[in-house]
Parts: structure tokens; C-alpha cells; sequence
């Protein structure tokens, strides 16, 4: 019943890399594709190539996932673990697709926090609430702060820059530009959000005894994520991708450029320097209102704005609840 039970749960981990993928598709290339840098299908083929590559480069903040949200120590059993854990995927795919259906750019890097918060409570297992505050609260609320006003002042120079420059000329080289800075961001993309799945199934098998904390993440686990949430990049997110692209701003290829270089560096210190979570989603979301910001703030549409918000706010509690139902309703059946 463990091996079953652990093969379950690899099976959900992979599947929500997947919904991951489809999700935060439009994170890397909606802006490219809606100036027209890109073609959707290139696009969609370069964020696979560069989110399987983003994945292998480190490991940061899988530790994080794995060590410092739920402890699974207090588990009575190891089945008990897997139960939890199983629990909280099925929260953060459940709510991943909801807010995919209605075309809303959510978190998928806060349902799965909060599918394993939910989870936690209600097993009764303990969680590292200071973890949370200093590693995922913090981080939702200062890393958009700073892509807004990064993108925002960056513009303003940037425009500065090329004030006296032939427009259609400027236009094509920053068409180019966003070919790489696409690439970049789906970089960040793969190096953020493969590794949460890499945490969850590193999680379970700590659980069972299969690894130790020490000897890091298995190979074959790295590279099943890379592979899963390449293949759901690849599948694309079509819904979502016109919201980023088109019903937050009309952007051209100068901001589209601006938005991604800053997202792109936001996530690299997140994984690298701070070992967070953050959410890739936020990140470009609002590093795209920061550049549009700069046209006048009414070019913004803050009406689709606040409903990104407000997805934003709930998905944490949301995906907490559901993994909470979930566990309520298999505990008797599983353990």
C-alpha cells in the first residue's frame, strides 16, 4: 500500500508540474507573442526548451517546499505523510484549473503552499508559520511591489534613452531584444516552479525513508519535473495568455522587453540569493502594469487588475480549503 501510495502521489506531483506549466505558460511568452515578437507555436517551443533547462539549475527552493512548510515528522505514520501530501495536490490542481477556466493568471507556486498549509491543519501536523511569513508572505507582497516599480522607472529611462531614435527602427530592435528576454523569463519560469513539484516529491519520499536530506534531490526526480512542466508549457494556456497580453495593457515591443528583463531578475534573486518561492505569475503581472503605468495610469486596466488581485488574495486560503476537504473526506478511506 506505501509503494502504491508513493507512486500516487509522484503521479498528482507530475500532474500538477503539468497544469503548472499550461498555467504559467503565458508568464514567459504572452507579452512576446502579443507584439508580435514571437509567433505563439515559437514561442511555446522556446518556454519548453527554457523551462526544462531553468529546472535543472538549482535546487534552492525545492529544499524550502520540501523542509519548511509542513512537518511531516509528526506524522503517526509514513502513510499518514503520503495521505497529507497527496491532499494537498489535489487542492493546488483544483483550484490551478478554476482560475485557468476563467482565464486568471493565479499562483500556481501559492496553491500548492496552500494546499500544503490546508493539508497540514488538518491532519493536526505542525506547520512553520515563520517560514511561511519570512519565505511566501513577504515575498507575494514586496517581490510584485518591486517588478511594478522596477518596470516603472526602467521604462522611464528607456524611453529617455530612445526619445530622439526613428520609432519604427526602435520598434524592430526591440522586437528582437524580446526574443531573449522571453527566453530569460521562461528560464525563471523553469527554475522557480519545476522545483516546487521537485520539493513536493522529494517531500514524500523523505516521508517513506526512500532519501535523505542529505543526499539532495534525486536525479530522476529533477529531471521528471523539468519534463512535466516543459510538456505543459508546450500545451500552452491560451486563456490566460490573452489576459496578460492583450486585457492588462496593449503593450509594444519596448515594454513587453522592459516587463520580461525585470521579472526575469526578480525570480534569479528569489532562487538564488533569497531561496523563495515567489510567484512567477505576480512577478510578471505586475511588472507589465509597472510599464504600462508609464503611458498614463488609466492606460492600466485596473478593473481586470483587481480581479487578478483578487485571485491572488484568495489562493492560498482557497487551495488550503480544498486540501483540507480532501484530506476529511480520504483520511477514513486511506489510513
Amino acid at each position: 500500500m506505501e509503494t502504491a501510495l508513493v507512486i500516487v502521489v509522484v503521479a498528482f506531483a507530475l500532474g500538477f508540474d503539468y497544469t503548472n506549466g499550461f498555467h504559467d505558460a503565458a508568464n514567459a511568452i504572452a507579452t512576446s507573442v502579443s507584439t508580435r515578437a514571437l509567433t505563439p507555436r515559437a514561442a511555446l517551443i522556446m518556454a519548453a526548451v527554457m523551462n526544462f533547462a531553468g529546472a535543472l539549475l538549482g535546487t534552492e527552493v525545492a529544499e524550502t517546499i520540501a523542509k519548511e512548510i509542513v512537518n511531516l515528522d509528526g506524522a503517526p505514520t509514513s502513510h499518514f505523510a503520503l495521505v497529507v501530501v497527496l491532499c494537498a495536490l489535489v487542492g493546488a490542481i483544483t483550484w490551478n484549473l478554476i482560475t485557468w477556466w476563467f482565464g486568471l493568471p493565479s499562483s500556481s507556486t501559492h496553491a500548492l503552499i496552500g494546499g500544503l498549509v490546508g493539508a497540514g491543519v488538518a491532519s493536526g501536523l505542525g506547520i512553520y508559520w515563520s517560514a511561511i511569513v519570512d519565505k511566501v508572505v513577504l515575498p507575494m507582497i514586496i517581490s510584485p511591489l518591486v517588478g511594478f516599480g522596477l518596470a516603472f522607472f526602467i521604462m522611464v529611462g528607456v524611453l529617455w534613452i530612445v526619445r530622439n531614435n526613428a520609432p519604427a527602427k526602435t520598434t524592430r530592435r526591440f522586437r528582437l531584444a524580446q526574443t531573449a528576454s522571453a527566453a530569460a523569463m521562461a528560464l525563471g519560469h523553469g527554475l522557480q516552479d519545476a522545483q516546487k513539484t521537485m520539493g513536493v516529491i522529494f517531500l514524500a519520499l523523505l516521508s517513506v525513508g526512500w532519501a535523505r536530506p542529505e543526499d539532495g534531490i534525486p536525479l530522476w526526480v529533477k529531471l521528471s519535473a523539468a519534463a512535466a512542466i516543459s510538456a505543459g508549457t508546450y500545451a500552452g494556456g491560451w486563456r490566460i495568455m490573452r489576459t496578460l497580453g492583450r486585457k492588462i495593457i496593449e503593450l509594444d515591443p519596448a515594454r513587453g522587453f522592459v516587463a520580461e528583463s525585470v521579472a526575469a531578475i526578480v525570480l534569479y534573486v528569489n532562487a538564488f540569493a533569497l531561496h523563495a518561492p515567489v510567484s512567477t505569475t505576480h512577478t510578471i503581472t505586475s511588472a507589465i502594469m509597472g510599464v504600462g503605468a508609464t503611458k498614463r495610469l488609466s492606460a492600466v486596466r485596473w478593473g481586470v487588475a483587481k480581479n487578478i488581485g483578487a485571485a491572488w488574495v484568495l489562493t492560498i486560503p482557497a487551495a488550503a480549503l480544498v486540501a483540507a476537504v480532501i484530506f476529511w473526506v480520504l483520511s477514513p478511506i486511506l489510513n
